[in-house]
C-alpha cells in the first residue's frame, strides 16, 4: 500500500521537477519523504509516550515540521547538479538502514554508534544481513532513488546556482526557527526527558554523528600518543623471585551481569566457574560497571590509565596499560577472536584467530573462543626470553555473547537451553527462544573459563609460573527489555542491562603468596562498587608495577595485599 502510494506520488511530482528550474522542487518533496517514512520509528517512539490526543497531535505536527524544515535545509545545500543526485542518494539509503537498525533492535544513531559501525568487519556485517533489512531498505529508499534518477538536471551559472540553494536553505531556517518559537514549551520538554529523540531524527543523526566522530577522531591519526609509565619498573619482589607470574586477561564480549549465574541469575549459567568458586581461590565481583555500552568504547577505556570521568571513553590520546606493562619489562601477547582489539595492542605482540583451520572449532572465517587457547605454550615459549622470564601478560578478546546471531557463537555440543532462537532478526523469536540463545553464549563463556582456568593451574603444578586470571565485559546487553535490543544506547541514559557486568578474579596459591594477596579478603570485599577504572591499576598492583601512574585507591587488591616491594 504505501509502496504503491509512492510510486503515484513520484509520478505526479515528476512532470516539472527539474534541478536546475528551482531546487525546492527537488529537494522539499524528498526532504518530505524522509521526514515521514524515514522517521516512522521516532513516530512510533513518540507516540508511544501517551499523553492526551491533542498534545500527541502538537508534539507530532511539530516534531514533523522541524524535521522536515531540517532536512529541506541540509539538502538545498547540496543542491548542485552533479553533487545532488549522488549525495541525495547517501542519505536516501542511510535513512533506510537507519530506519531498520531502530525499528528492529531499538537502535540509537549517535557518533560512538557510528564509530561501531565504521569498525564493523565482514563477520559482525555477515551478522546483520536478513530479509527484513532487504524489505526496509527497499519500501524507505526504493521510490526516492527511483525518483531522484529519473530527474533532468539543468546546469545553471554558478551565481544563480547558489543564489537558487541559498534561497532555499534560508527559507527552511526560517521555517525552523517559526516552528521552534511556536511549539517550544512542548519539544522542549519533549527532548529534555526523552533525551535518546534526538538520536532517531533520521538522516540527521548520521549527519551529526558523522561531523562530530570525524572533529574527535581525524585529529587523532596525526597525533603521538602520550606516553604513560616511563618510569614502569619491577619491584624487589622480582629480583630473587623463583618462578615468574603468568596473569590471563581475558576481555568478555557484551556479557550481562543480569544473566550470570555467580551473580545470582536462577538458570545455571556459570556452573564451571561456581565449581573453581567453591575451591575458594575463585572470587566473582558482583557489581561491577563498563566504560561503555560498546566494544569500540569500551575496550580502550579498559586499557587507559584515565577514568571515565577523567575521559577514559573518549578517543584514546594516552598509551594504554599494555605500553605500561610492556615498558617494565614484562612480556605482554593479545589473542584476538573478534574485530580487533580497537588500537589497544598495536605496539605489543598480537595475533588473531582469523586465519585458524582447526577441525570443530572454526569454520566460514569465524572460530569460536576456546581456539584461542590451542598452541597457548608455544605460543609463550616464542616470546622474547629475557621478558618472558621476568613475567607474562596475556589478554584473550573473546567473541562471547556478541549478537544478534547468538546461535552462532556456541558449538552444537554446548547448547544446554533449548529451544534457541536461530533468527538474527531477534523480534522475530520467542522472547524465551531469546534468552535461551543468549544463556548459552553465557554458559560457553563458563566452559571457556574453566578450560583457561584449568590450563594455567596445569602451568602452576608443574613449576612454570605463579598463574591468575582476571575476567571482565567489555558492556552488557538488551535482550528485548524496553524495547531494545543488542547494546551502544548512549551511556547517560543507556539501560542497566547494557553497563553491569560480570567480573571474576583467580589467583593461585603461588601467586596468592606471592602478591599477599588473600582470596579470603577479597570475598569479604566481593560485592564492593567497582568499574572498568579499576583494571589499570589492579593489573600493575599485582603484576608488581611500580611507577607514578598508579593509583593505589583504584587498585581493588591492594586493600587485600602485603605492601608493595
Amino acid at each position: 500500500m504505501l509502496l504503491s502510494s509512492g510510486l503515484v506520488f513520484a509520478r505526479r511530482l515528476r512532470a516539472g521537477l527539474v534541478l536546475g528550474r528551482g531546487p525546492w522542487r527537488a529537494v522539499w518533496p524528498l526532504a518530505l519523504w524522509l521526514a515521514v517514512v524515514g522517521n516512522v520509528p521516532l513516530w512510533q517512539r513518540v507516540a508511544a509516550l501517551g499523553g492526551s490526543q491533542g498534545q500527541l497531535w502538537v508534539l507530532l505536527a511539530g516534531l514533523g515540521l522541524l524535521v522536515w524544515g531540517g532536512t529541506g535545509v541540509l539538502l538545498s545545500l547540496l543542491a548542485w547538479p552533479r553533487v545532488y543526485r549522488p549525495a541525495a542518494s547517501l542519505l536516501v539509503l542511510v535513512a533506510a538502514f537507519n530506519t531498520h537498525f531502530m525499528w528492529q533492535y531499538g537502535a540509537v544513531i549517535d557518533p560512538t554508534m557510528l564509530a561501531n559501525v565504521v569498525h564493523t568487519d565482514a563477520r559482525e556485517v555477515r551478522d546483520l544481513l536478513s530479509p527484513a533489512l532487504l524489505f526496509t531498505v527497499l519500501l524507505v529508499a526504493g521510490v526516492p532513488l527511483w525518483w531522484i534518477w529519473r530527474q533532468p538536471l539543468r546546469t545553471r551559472r554558478w551565481l544563480a546556482q547558489t543564489g537558487r540553494n541559498a534561497g532555499g536553505a534560508v527559507l527552511g531556517l526560517l521555517g525552523v526557527v517559526l516552528i521552534t518559537l511556536l511549539t517550544y514549551q512542548s519539544l522542549a520538554s519533549l527532548m529534555r526527558n526523552h533525551k535518546s529523540l534526538r538520536y532517531m531524527i533520521n538522516p540527521l543523526n548520521s549527519v551529526y554523528a558523522a561531523t562530530r566522530l570525524a572533529a574527535d577522531q581525524l585529529p587523532q591519526q596525526v597525533r603521538t600518543l602520550q606516553p604513560v609509565g616511563e618510569d614502569a619498573h619491577l619491584g624487589a619482589r622480582y629480583a630473587q623471585q623463583a618462578r615468574p607470574p603468568l596473569l590471563v586477561l581475558v576481555v568478555g564480549e557484551t556479557a550481562r551481569a543480569q544473566n550470570w549465574g555467580l551473580d545470582g541469575y536462577a538458570r545455571p549459567t556459570t556452573p564451571a566457574l561456581a565449581r573453581w568458586q567453591a575451591q575458594g581461590d575463585l572470587v566473582n565481583f558482583s557489581q561491577v560497571q563498563s566504560c561503555g555500552t560498546n566494544t569500540q568504547v569500551s575496550v580502550p577505556c579498559l586499557f587507559s590509565p584515565l577514568t571515565r570521568a577523567e575521559g577514559g571513553d573518549k578517543t584514546a590520546e594516552h598509551e594504554s596499560l599494555l605500553d605500561v606493562l610492556q615498558r617494565a619489562g614484562l612480556a605482554v601477547l593479545w589473542l584476538d577472536n573478534q574485530s580487533g582489539c580497537k588500537g589497544v595492542c598495536e605496539r605489543v605482540p598480537n595475533a588473531s584467530t582469523r586465519e585458524r583451520q582447526l577441525p570443530g572449532l572454526c569454520e566460514g572465517g569465524e572460530c569460536f573462543d576456546e581456539a584461542m587457547l590451542h598452541g597457548l605454550d608455544d605460543r609463550i615459549a616464542a616470546l622474547d626470553p629475557q621478558r618472558r622470564a621476568r613475567g607474562v601478560v596475556l589478554v584473550l578478546h573473546q567473541m562471547g555473547s556478541h549478537g544478534p546471531a547468538y546461535f552462532k557463537r556456541t558449538p552444537p555440543s554446548r547448547k544446554p537451553f533449548q529451544p534457541e532462537c536461530t533468527s538474527n532478526t531477534l523480534s522475530d523469536c520467542a522472547a524465551a527462544d531469546l534468552v535461551n540463545a543468549y544463556d548459552n553464549t553465557v554458559a560457553y563463556t563458563d566452559h571457556f573459563l574453566d578450560q583457561t582456568l584449568t590450563w594455567l593451574q596445569q602451568r602452576a603444578a608443574a613449576g612454570a609460573n605463579d598463574t591468575g586470571l582476571i575476567y571482565l565485559s567489555d558492556h552488557g546487553e538488551s535482550l528485548g527489555e524496553n524495547g531494545l535490543y543488542l547494546h551502544g544506547v548512549p551511556y547517560a541514559f543507556a539501560p542497566q542491562q547494557q553497563t553491569h557486568v560480570p567480573m571474576v578474579a583467580w589467583l593461585s596459591p603461588g601467586l596468592q603468596q606471592r602478591t599477599g594477596v588473600r582470596a579470603d579478603c577479597l570475598r569479604a570485599r566481593a560485592d564492593q562498587a567497582l568499574s572498568h577504572d579499576h583494571l589499570f591499576h589492579s593489573v600493575l598492583g599485582l603484576m608488581g608495577v611500580s611507577t607514578q601512574a598508579y593509583q593505589p585507591a583504584l587498585d581493588l587488591f591492594g586493600p587485600c595485599a602485603t605492601p608493595r616491594g
